[in-house]
């Protein structure tokens, strides 16, 4: 499980090259929509062993003294307060969280714009909060015809009314808190408003998925759609790219349906359209960087069986309200013939538990050991589990305990007795703090700690849902975790 199937450092060479080779294809300012996540993209790092989740800013990084990035966030958005899932944060918070993150690496972050304003009165509270703190920001209008009335949409009455935003370096990035912000639209305008003041830009795409120089049916593209199973994204093979080069090309459904627009845009605003397909438009490495195609299949499958147990989890808490998520899985799985076996985890996860009549769990670490852990009067199945697998990395003995009971039960009766909990046993961030104490005075708990960076890349299972803050703390670790579509108690509220 340790084997890298992506070279990271020729990705960012090879992407870094073919952006500047971009800006300088369109006279020099190329407005680039950052596809997926900036930060933290583990979906690429869990199907491409060897990717870094932070490629892309690492990229980005590169080219830093080049480029200021334009964060677009839907008022919309603003207005219903919408929430960043994996963040539990608003897609206001995380404006400002990307806007912290980008200075602290010393990126320009040169504006906001508020996308299909329409005076809602959140978004005007957003947009008076960001002058206050001195960020510059704009407001974009919804266009009436969008995105098929392209006469009006490229004409004064249409990108014409939104306000020109003022950049000063030759890559503008623009990115958002997420989906539907609006980042072609934004990039679109302003290639507008460049060339009404006669300045040459031009626009491109970096989106890390579908691979286009993969197949069509590759696992990793396959990972990509079980990814956004709860869309309505397929893969493709782009027809465009065909016809004009006689080359099978991947994209994905709404790209392919959208470009006879976006070739009619840039007609009307550049006078022709540099691309003649929308794979032209991307900027995507990737496929080139591939070392091992057998570990990055693998890679894929555990990723499709992975979506699949959160998919079902998700519908068993009420999240979703249909099985449509499910049953595209499902279909992925068995057209692939993918079984359980892929994970070594579920297994032995579920054995453990039928053994032990109580929830467990089971890890498969980075060098293909599987540890496991069961409930006991004071560890949850989840602190059992990442107590042995750091017992495993270390070479420490499985009979001896890392925390003395001594120290575990006063804290599971703290719990209790004075914070109310019901539930005495300790979670995964209590248990490696008594580890850290422990740690102070015992050997074994020190050589134990030290074992904690090497679990990054170890995949777990569990036999029931695991607390929100267990499945954190295992995230924060670098654990791909899932868990069986049941909770431990059959009691109705569940936190």
């Amino acid at each position: 499980m340790n084997k890298l199937g992506f070279d990271n450092r020729k990705y960012l060479e090879t992407q870094s090259e073919q952006i500047r080779n971009r800006i300088s294809q369109f006279g020099g300012k190329l407005y680039l929509e950052f596809g997926g996540k900036l930060f933290d993209d583990y979906h690429a790092s869990r199907v491409l062993p060897g990717f870094e989740p932070d490629s892309k800013i690492s990229m980005l990084i590169k080219l830093k003294e080049d480029a200021e990035i334009i964060i677009a966030v839907n008022s919309s958005d603003i207005e219903t307060n919408k929430m960043r899932g994996d963040l539990g944060i608003t897609y206001g918070d995380e404006v400002l969280r990307l806007i912290d993150t980008f200075r602290e690496l010393g990126l320009l972050v040169g504006s906001v714009v508020l996308t299909c304003y329409s005076n809602q009165p959140q978004a005007n509270a957003f947009y008076n909060r960001l002058q206050s703190l001195g960020i510059k920001c704009y407001h974009h209008y919804p266009i009436q015809g969008y995105p098929s009335d392209v006469k009006k949409i490229v004409s004064d009455e249409g990108f014409g009314i939104n306000e020109y935003i003022e950049t000063s370096r030759s890559l503008v990035v623009v990115t958002a808190p997420g989906p539907g912000s609006g980042k072609m639209a934004t990039c679109l305008s302003q290639l507008y408003h460049e060339h009404k003041r006669g300045i040459k830009a031009g626009y491109a795409k970096f989106e890390t998925f579908p691979i286009w120089n993969l197949p069509l049916k590759h696992p990793v593209n396959l990972a990509y759609e079980a990814a956004t199973a709860d869309l309505s994204d397929i893969n493709m093979i782009d027809p465009y790219h065909l016809e004009a080069y006689g080359k099978t090309a991947v994209n994905y459904n709404r790209d392919i349906e959208i470009f006879p627009v976006l070739n009619a845009m840039f007609e009307r605003i550049l006078g022709e359209s540099p691309y003649k397909s929308p794979t032209d438009m991307g900027v995507n490495m990737a496929g080139y960087c591939i070392t091992d195609d057998e570990v990055c299949k693998k890679a894929s499958y555990m990723e499709i069986l992975r979506r699949y147990y959160s998919a079902k989890v998700n519908r068993y808490r009420g999240l979703t309200t249909t099985d449509s998520e499910i049953r595209k899985l499902e279909l992925l799985i068995n057209n692939e013939n993918i079984s359980q076996d892929v994970n070594p985890a579920i297994g032995a996860s579920l054995k453990k538990a039928e053994d032990t009549g109580a929830p467990a769990g089971a890890m498969v670490l980075p060098d293909g050991r599987i540890v496991t852990g069961k409930t006991s009067s004071t560890l949850g199945a989840a602190s059992a589990m990442l107590l042995n697998a750091l017992k495993a990395l270390g070479g420490i003995d499985d009979k001896l305990d890392l925390i003395a009971e001594s120290v575990l039960t006063p804290i599971c009766g703290l719990k209790t007795k004075y914070l109310k909990h019901k539930n005495p046993r300790l979670h995964t961030d209590e248990v490696l703090i008594a580890l850290t104490i422990s740690a102070l005075s015992e050997k074994t708990a020190s050589l134990a700690m030290q074992q904690l960076d090497k679990l990054k890349g170890s995949v777990a299972h569990f036999s029931v849902i695991l607390s929100e803050e267990d499945e954190r703390n295992l995230r924060r670790l670098g654990i791909n975790v899932s868990f069986e579509p049941k909770y431990e108690t059959k009691k109705l509220y569940h936190k």
